[in-house]
């Protein structure tokens, strides 16, 4: 696993464990003698890509340093359902203590990588690619896109300091969208592109003459973006055309074919389904 910041993950396992335990499991307390030993098998309920195995590994590292997680997949590896993914061996009260959280991450992860690798597959063949957006949840973006990518996507900027994109937002307060991208390319110079979100062709000409390196159509119909992108082909070859917000697997394809370069679907990340998981003692 390529972590951004494999120091910042631990930190926020630590933090969503505090979350979780509080003051402590009274349950687990209540009713298991000290020193109890358990074992409990992570198991698939339905075809997945399994994702957020190392994660779930360090929420019971960090809870005893001796417990270990033994895995018999991969993330990133498909598999059906009733498939053994892991097996967790040690205290008992470390096992019930990390479960919730574990499981809540394999299964969120897993929904991310399983749903990019359906998207994926929808525009196999087509010039389009899938990546993710900022729309994560907070505190999981990192995981989010590491499962993106297990899922056969791409991944877009990571934060506002890891490009620029010019919204609808930034156009007006800034004078307009045609001002907006040339100070922005202005003051830049050429190391850095500048994206810029359009809803019409009248933006569509003022972007390209003005330097934009990225078009982003966000929550357009499949109808309403094809002039956009035959106005953007027009006006030039090098131009890269997102799609935004709105695009779903049945509709993906349709995208792609009227020509979109990048598919940024929200739904990879805060929105995606958890996949069925479960922990059981054995």
């Amino acid at each position: 696993m390529n972590w951004t910041d494999e120091g910042a993950l631990y930190s926020q396992i630590g933090l969503f464990l505090r979350e979780d335990l509080g003051r402590g499991d009274l349950t687990s307390q209540a009713i298991l003698a000290r020193n109890t030993r358990a074992r409990g098998r992570f198991v698939a309920g339905e075809t997945m890509i399994v994702a957020g195995l190392e994660a779930a590994e360090e929420v019971f590292l960090t809870l005893d340093s001796q417990q270990q997680l033994e895995a018999f997949v991969s993330d990133g590896e498909q598999v059906e359902a009733g498939k053994l993914i892991a097996r967790v061996v040690g205290f008992a009260d470390v096992l019930l203590a990390g479960e919730r959280v574990a499981l809540n991450l394999i299964q969120h992860l897993s929904g991310v990588a399983t749903m990019t690798n359906h998207l994926v597959q929808a525009v196999a063949g087509t010039r389009s690619q899938v990546v993710d957006s900022r729309e994560a949840t907070p505190g999981l973006r990192m995981l989010e896109r590491y499962a993106v990518s297990l899922g056969g996507g791409s991944n877009g900027r990571f934060g506002l300091d890891d490009g620029v994109v010019i919204t609808s937002n930034h156009s007006v307060m800034s004078g307009g969208l045609a001002a907006a991208v040339k100070t922005a390319k202005e003051k830049l110079g050429h190391l850095y592109k500048i994206a810029v979100e359009v809803s019409d062709e009248a933006e569509v000409t003022h972007a390209i003459e003005n330097g934009a390196d990225n078009l982003i159509l966000q929550n357009v119909s499949v109808e309403d973006a094809r002039p956009l992108i035959k106005r953007a082909r027009e006006l030039s070859d090098k131009i890269s055309i997102e799609c935004g917000g709105g695009v779903t697997i049945e509709t993906a394809p349709a995208f792609a074919e009227a020509g979109v370069d990048l598919l940024s679907i929200n739904t990879l990340d805060s929105h995606a389904p958890h996949v069925s998981f479960k922990l059981s003692a054995f």
